[in-house]
């Protein structure tokens, strides 16, 4: 049943040592998100362990998304249904033993079971996380409670690979998945001590739309996934894909337009903040993983550098994520939250800018404090815009709003990272025939490729030592092009920063009361 509306100043469900609830909030919400990131430097690792192929061992991470994207729409519902303290537990305690059976696998096919279970635990740790949060602060203390949230949510992406890479280095892949038990463990603990819970509410099901939006994106990640090794619509597999996704989402949308009882209450999609903030999360899933899946092959493959210290160079967006965060909190109900979402888009765009004069004769400084200015606008894009999602919605919807806010995060990061990989392909496919087309006996001061057979092997390896300089001249362009179409994209979302409401009332407070 749908509570009254909490009296001003008081959190909606009280709490007997917040502080401390709080840290096992976000040590379980940090686990959950680090693993959607920390296991793809072990891979390689796995495949020999585990007696992969190249091909197959990729079912280690696309398992884990699908399975996710499936259940994710649910866990509204599951909160209600069961309680939203029990599903967060439960689904806590699932995440950890998930991760030490994923850790003592011994072939690829009890790997992957084991995280399609991860998975569907994993999807109701994160929205679930945001929404308790929400309730266990008063109004006004939810723009610090969003950014102690999204300090996770944007920056153990970014330590993931770092730690993943430290942790296969110094010992083994299977560490990647112990880390979660010193962490978890306690985490449960506090849980099973502090943590209240929202009334049961036995509401409907609406099963019809469940199978068609869980079939839609679950179809939908799949083609995103395997799209490029595919080579896309060349393929039957992305064809079926694409034809199962259009037709069941297509059947959730008109179904949730014209059923009695949709999944989903139509106050989601009719409030203007909320839907508006939608697509603004699409486009920081897009952004984010779009720019975070170039730039570790980058300094890999083209500068060299090994796979610790390329965390150690996209370390400081972390950490201007982090100022940032801090900052917005601040400004929380003195600014209004769209001018800082607009300042965090103009600072994201100027750093992609800059990453557009990025060159190969260039050392880590630039990394450094590019990284350190994108990740300054990109948190101040997340906060207010987190503030902005839920300003104008009733308490009773916010765990169906965090659950929709984080699956279309996520979709926005497989497709981003499925448009970059695309379009880096590509790129450097039409960069390289550019290049080589140019390289001819009048361009060519040393060696005359005409005559290249002649030398006797020394021509052999002259010409592969230049087809690997114009590769990685055609690499350094297609990064840059990929940069410079992210900015481009940025440009074209900003106005829709106008459709936004400000907040009424302290920061953080609903529009309409729970009871509505």
């Amino acid at each position: 049943m749908a509570t009254a509306a909490p009296a001003q100043g008081t959190p909606h469900l009280a709490v007997e040592n917040k502080g401390l609830l709080t840290l096992a909030i976000m040590g379980a919400a940090m686990i959950q998100i680090l693993d959607s990131t920390i296991a793809n430097v072990a891979i390689p690792h796995m495949q020999t362990s585990l007696g992969a192929t190249q091909d197959s061992v990729t079912w280690v991470l696309t398992s884990y998304i699908v399975a996710g994207a499936v259940v994710m729409p649910m866990t509204g519902w599951l909160a209600d249904r069961v309680g939203s303290r029990r599903l967060f537990i439960l689904s806590t305690i699932g995440f950890i033993i998930t991760s030490m059976l994923c850790g003592i696998s011994v072939n690829l096919t009890e790997m992957v079971f084991f995280r399609i279970l991860q998975g569907v635990c994993a999807a109701f740790m994160a929205p679930l996380s945001q929404s308790i949060l929400l309730d266990i602060n008063r109004p006004e203390g939810a723009p610090k409670a969003m950014a102690m949230w999204g300090m996770g949510v944007m920056v153990a992406p970014i330590f993931g690979p770092m730690i993943g890479g430290w942790l296969t280095e110094s010992y083994n892949w299977r560490w990647v998945f112990y880390i979660n038990l010193p962490i978890g463990i306690p985490t449960v603990a506090i849980l099973l001590w502090l943590l209240p819970s929202r009334p049961i509410n036995k509401r409907y099901f609406d099963g019809l739309g469940f199978a068609a939006l869980a079939l839609g994106v679950a179809t939908l990640q799949l083609m995103l996934d395997r799209g490029q090794h595919e080579d896309w619509f060349e393929s039957w597999e992305i064809r079926v894909e694409a034809i199962i996704a259009i037709s069941a989402l297509w059947i959730f949308f008109i179904h949730q337009a014209t059923t009695k009882k949709p999944m989903f209450d139509p106050e989601l999609v009719t409030d203007r903040n909320f839907a508006t903030s939608l697509l603004f999360m699409v486009m920081i899933g897009i952004m984010m993983f779009g720019v975070f899946a170039l730039l570790p092959p980058m300094l890999q493959t083209l500068f060299g550098y090994t796979v610790f210290d390329t965390g150690m160079l996209l370390a400081p967006r972390g950490i201007g994520i982090l100022v940032a965060m801090q900052i917005a909190t601040r400004l929380a109900g003195k600014v209004d939250a769209r001018i800082t979402v607009g300042v965090g888009f103009i600072i994201t765009i100027a750093s992609l800018w800059e990453m557009t004069q990025w060159g190969l004769m260039m050392d880590w400084k630039p990394v450094f404090y590019t990284g350190l200015l994108q990740g300054f606008g990109m948190g101040f894009v997340f906060i207010p815009m987190n503030q902005l999602a839920f300003a104008t919605l009733s308490m009773k919807h916010r765990t169906d709003g965090s659950s929709l806010l984080y699956l279309v995060r996520s979709i926005g990061s497989s497709i981003g990272i499925s448009i970059m990989t695309t379009l880096f392909t590509r790129n450097m496919q039409t960069s390289h025939e550019d290049i080589a087309s140019n390289v001819t006996s009048s361009s060519m001061a040393v060696v005359d490729p005409s005559t290249s057979d002649r030398l006797q092997g020394l021509g052999e390896a002259a010409l592969a030592t230049l087809n690997g300089e114009v590769t990685r001249q055609a690499a350094m362009i297609a990064y840059l092009d990929n940069f410079q179409f992210m900015m481009i994209l940025l440009v074209a979302f900003m106005p829709l920063i106008l459709l936004l409401k400000p907040p009424k009332g302290p920061p953080g407070a609903p529009v309409h009361p729970a009871g509505e």
